[in-house]
């Protein structure tokens, strides 16, 4: 009877232990499939609906894009600190002899050439003198391709200019035609107080540090126009109920038969 029961533990026990190796395998199967199915899951896609950052003007693109993205971009945000320096540095000059100075661009142009000429002159002579051979001076020629190129690009935004002003006059939105008005009456205030070759350095001195201040501390003046652009807005809206509703309009053109 106790070899019956011995027998059969051995049994019981193999049985229970295939059982056990059976559920273990399930389990692992399991838990190995769920980590696939985890692994394949692709991550949820992020929201499509993304908070938009005020920029201004509307703007998309880069400070660098917005001019170009090319060398006149690299001088303005002083990629180039020396090539920009140089730059600022030949037009504050160029403003001390004019105004400052008083001097004249004609007797400028001619006290150049008569120091050039006495220049090649004299080094011409010693030269002969010396070497008994004349010296080679070099010829200088200006390319055509250059000046080509400045005039059609000025030629192209005169046109865009003579465009947006001829959108402006016809009267489609008014809001731009009162910022135009405006901002050319600010200018000739400004023109008043000054002439045009101060005028044109104190532009071409804020085109070297807006926009590289503005690149460099951007988020807070976003931030900051935001709100200006919200009290203008609101401004706007109280001046348009209160006046601009008023002003009596003509009546509208008929419509085209169709």
């Amino acid at each position: 009877m106790a070899d019956h029961i011995e027998s059969a533990d051995p049994k019981g026990e193999s049985l229970m232990e295939k059982i056990t190796e059976k559920l273990h395998h399930s389990d692992s199967s399991s838990s190995d499939s769920d980590s696939d199915s985890k692994k394949k899951k692709p991550s949820s896609p992020p929201s499509s609906v993304k908070t938009k950052i005020f920029r201004l003007f509307g703007r998309e693109k880069p400070v660098h894009k917005v001019f170009g993205g090319g060398k006149p971009a690299d001088i303005f945000l002083w990629r180039n600190k020396k090539i920009s320096a140089g730059v600022l540095g030949g037009a504050t000059a160029i403003w001390v002899l004019f105004e400052l100075l008083e001097y004249h661009l004609l007797t400028l142009v001619c006290h150049m050439l008569i120091l050039s000429l006495a220049i090649l002159f004299l080094w011409s002579n010693a030269t002969t003198f010396i070497n008994k051979t004349p010296p080679h001076i070099p010829e200088v020629h200006l390319p055509e391709e250059p000046f080509l190129q400045a005039a059609s690009a000025l030629r192209i935004e005169i046109n865009r200019a003579l465009v947006v002003l001829r959108d402006i006059a016809s009267g489609k939105d008014i809001k731009m035609f009162l910022g135009v008005i405006a901002g050319l009456w600010v200018v000739s205030l400004l023109g008043s107080c000054c002439n045009f070759l101060t005028l044109f350095y104190i532009a071409f001195v804020l085109l070297h540090t807006v926009p590289v201040l503005y690149e460099k501390y951007e988020d807070q003046v976003d931030s900051f126009g935001e709100k200006a652009m919200i009290e203008i807005k609101k401004q706007y809206a109280v001046f348009d109920a209160k006046v601009l509703s008023k002003i009596p309009r003509g009546p509208l053109k008929d419509k085209k038969k169709a």
